[in-house]
C-alpha cells in the first residue's frame, strides 16, 4: 500500500511495531488525512504523518492505517 499526501484513512487496529504506545488504543477507528508520507512503502517501521479527525496530529506505523478512497 502507498501513501500519500492528502488521502483519506483510517486507524484500522492496533499496530505491531514496538513504536506503537497503549495511548494510540483510542486511536482506534479514528479517520483523518495523511499529512506527510513516508518515502518507504509498506514498512511497518516506518512512520507517517497523519492528521485525524478531532484527535490532533500523530506520527503512526504503517500497518495500523487503511485508505478510504
Amino acid at each position: 500500500m502507498v501513501f500519500h499526501r492528502g488521502q483519506l484513512i483510517r486507524v484500522k487496529g492496533r499496530s505491531s511495531d514496538e513504536s506503537w504506545e497503549s495511548y494510540m488504543d483510542s486511536l482506534v477507528g479514528s479517520r483523518g488525512m495523511v499529512t506527510d508520507p513516508d518515502t518507504q512503502i509498506n514498512d511497518p517501521d516506518s512512520l507517517i504523518e497523519v492528521s485525524l479527525e478531532d484527535k490532533g496530529t500523530f506520527r503512526l506505523p504503517q500497518d495500523c492505517l487503511e485508505i478510504l478512497e
